[in-house]
């Protein structure tokens, strides 16, 4: 199983504990970021990546973080 994983600004630090994990579990990943809490970003674009990154086959699931995970749920099921 490969598993994408992305966040918003607000979701940076569980992000990178949440590949660690992965990585540890010996799951690979495709992290599609963001890296740093600044510059905000905004959260539909890394939503998007991930979904069709998901809807395409090249990865199995997708964990999106962001401030409430409200928004990044919506674009993810568009």
């Amino acid at each position: 199983m490969r598993i994408a994983v992305g966040s918003d600004h607000r979701g940076v630090h569980l992000r990178e504990k949440i590949l660690d994990l992965l990585e540890r579990m010996g799951i690979p990943t495709v992290d599609v970021g963001t890296r740093y809490p600044e510059p905000p970003v905004d959260y539909p674009d890394i939503a998007a990546q991930v979904a069709s990154k998901v809807a395409r086959g090249e990865v199995d699931r997708g964990i999106l973080i962001c401030g409430t995970g409200i928004g990044m749920a919506i674009v993810a099921n568009k």
